[in-house]
């Protein structure tokens, strides 16, 4: 075997974005990776389920609202300068149909944003280059390189067109 070559290990993981309207709801995480950051609701997929059961728990779990339909949008890989060759592929949902009130959790406050003023200075760097994506209802798939401090290195952001059913497959 080449011991030049880097064995990728890839992370799959779930962003659940619910809106109601012009309003978008955010959970300021509380612990762990992502602490003080507003971000949309998910994590890791868990052996045995899917990728859109994992999005429905994880919602549940961290603000107590139990998801309708799903619709996947998006589809971003995240590596990080310091951990090379360990891919965070993470799989982007919007849900508009959903059952209860927002509860905050240990992990997660939830909060209600008007699309004008999503907070993306207190967001992760990446959120603004696909975030006005996502509020213009649009696909997309990407990549973004993270340097120290959260920095972005590098980036690549493609569009989706729903009419090209080859690259509906990309999501």
């Amino acid at each position: 075997m080449d011991n030049n070559f880097e064995e990728i290990s890839r992370k799959v993981l779930t962003i659940c974005l619910l809106r109601e309207g012009s309003m978008v709801l955010l959970g300021l995480k509380k612990r762990g990776f992502g602490e003080g950051r507003w971000n949309g609701f998910g994590g890791k997929v868990q052996e045995g389920e899917t990728i859109e059961e994992a999005a429905k728990r994880e919602l549940l779990e961290e603000c107590g609202l139990s998801a309708g339909e799903l619709e996947k949008f998006g589809q971003l890989d995240f590596e990080f300068h310091d951990k090379r060759g360990e891919i965070l592929e993470v799989h982007l949902y919007r849900c508009e149909s959903f059952e209860g009130n927002p509860q905050e959790s240990d992990e997660m406050m939830p909060q209600w944003f008007h699309v004008s003023k999503i907070p993306f200075e207190q967001m992760w760097p990446d959120d603004s280059y696909w975030f006005p994506l996502y509020l213009e209802g649009k696909k997309f798939t990407g990549r973004f390189l993270f340097g120290e401090n959260d920095s972005i290195l590098e980036h690549k952001l493609v569009e989706i067109d729903e009419h090209d059913h080859n690259q509906e497959d990309l999501i």
